[in-house]
């Protein structure tokens, strides 16, 4: 076998791991949204566990994302964005003794930093595996939603868990969008797995 083509079956390989991972990342958030605004809106218990958990979950991804990715040590912005998510869901379990404006404003600080590791892992993936541009949207997004969230979270209106779902829902908006371009680019390029 070719060193040629066990490099396209590695990148093949690469690129089913992207989709089903944008696949569960939409999952995931889109879950989470529903439980957010149907539940976690009237039930504080449920609410505050939502809001730790979201930015948990997020580590978590990025954690199996970078090991399946060539590992944590090769990918340097999953390996911050999963410190920063990680202090992120500690952080929301002391701020929600604080008050949900606490937790907007920490959620804001967090969408800002997550978004732009975000952003850098999706540029530096461009290369490899293109169909990135919705991941650099969503990450730009994010650090513009950051700092509306950090600007709400002083103002005079309380906040509430229903001010950080919208956030979720574009974040799963933009995952499912990547999984679909990589599995149209997939499908023009004969199914090899290597995105135009």
């Amino acid at each position: 076998m070719s060193s040629h083509t066990t490099d396209r079956q590695s990148v093949a390989s690469s690129s089913r791991w992207l989709k089903n991972y944008y696949f569960l990342r939409f999952g995931a958030s889109a879950a989470w949204v529903a439980a957010a605004l149907i539940v976690g809106r009237t039930t504080p218990l449920i609410g505050a566990s939502l809001l730790i958990a979201y930015p948990a979950w997020d580590a978590i991804a990025n954690y199996l994302d970078a090991e399946r990715s060539g590992g944590i040590l090769q990918n340097r912005s999953q390996t911050l964005n999963l410190i920063v998510s990680l202090l992120t869901a500690a952080a929301v379990a002391v701020a929600l003794g604080q008050g949900m404006n606490a937790v907007l404003f920490v959620f804001g600080i967090w969408a800002t930093l997550a978004g732009l590791l975000q952003l850098a892992t999706a540029v530096r993936r461009w290369k490899s595996h293109g169909a990135q541009w919705a991941m650099i949207l969503s990450g730009a997004q994010s650090a513009l939603a950051g700092g509306f969230m950090i600007k709400t979270a002083f103002g005079p209106a309380p906040a509430g868990i229903a001010d950080i779902a919208p956030y979720a829902a574009f974040g799963a908006f933009y995952f499912l969008v990547s999984a679909i371009w990589l599995t149209v680019s997939d499908a023009r390029n004969g199914r090899s797995g290597i995105s135009a």
